[in-house]
């Protein structure tokens, strides 16, 4: 069917301990999926390779809830919105691995392609700038490599977050790369991130009611 994922044979199917209400199965247009890429434990909790998981924590803090609920290797958290269903989750597979979380929830719930944003970092974007995109190569981005693997489809949309190269543009030129994306983030970096929460906000609010191009319009004229 187009538009949706194919079930992998080889996924782990949901125990049937699991309450799942029959709306929840049915729903599919009106289903949406937001993912925040990241990696677990508080090792990883304030650095700049997470700011996925800060994006959707925040997210779900606005909206009454907290990502806490677990199953299919990832905590999430399912709300009704703007006359959707939308689920939040963090994949809790590390960086690497997030695609397997993601197809689960994908299938199980058949979402469509199009109705995926998944929110990660940018090296190759200032500090703060976002932008919507949909499709196009992981850039080295380990975590939309795995996702593109494992749903067989690389048509889902992404929220890329600028946390700036080291050595370009005055970024912290001390850093190598893998050591600066797996370190904490500057307070100043931290309120920037904070202050991009409403933007976000009322970009996915336009992704889901109107479309990707107006949320488009919207997050990438974000200076």
């Amino acid at each position: 069917m187009d538009g949706y994922v194919e079930a992998n044979p080889e996924m782990v199917l949901p125990s049937p301990d699991f309450c799942i209400y029959a709306g929840d199965i049915l729903m599919t247009d009106n289903e949406f999926l937001f993912i925040g890429l990241g990696n677990p434990g508080p090792k990883y909790s304030d650095t700049r390779h997470n700011v996925g998981f800060l994006v959707v924590d925040e997210l779900a803090r606005l909206w009454g809830e907290t990502i806490t609920s677990q199953k299919w290797e990832a905590q999430f958290c399912r709300l009704s919105r703007w006359s959707s269903r939308l689920t939040l989750i963090k994949p809790m597979t590390y960086m690497n691995l997030s695609g397997r979380a993601v197809a689960q929830f994908v299938n199980f719930y058949r979402i469509p392609v199009e109705n995926i944003v998944v929110i990660h970092d940018d090296l190759d974007m200032h500090p703060g700038r976002l932008k919507l995109v949909t499709g196009g190569g992981a850039g080295g981005h380990n975590g939309i490599r795995s996702i593109t693997q494992h749903l067989g489809d690389n048509g889902f949309h992404r929220l890329k977050i600028g946390i700036g190269r080291p050595g370009k543009n005055g970024v912290h030129p001390d850093f190598p790369v893998d050591q600066y994306v797996l370190s904490a983030m500057s307070r100043d970096e931290v309120e920037l991130m904070n202050e991009r929460i409403s933007s976000i906000e009322d970009g996915l609010k336009y992704f889901v009611s109107d479309g990707p191009a107006r949320a488009m319009s919207l997050i990438n004229s974000i200076k």
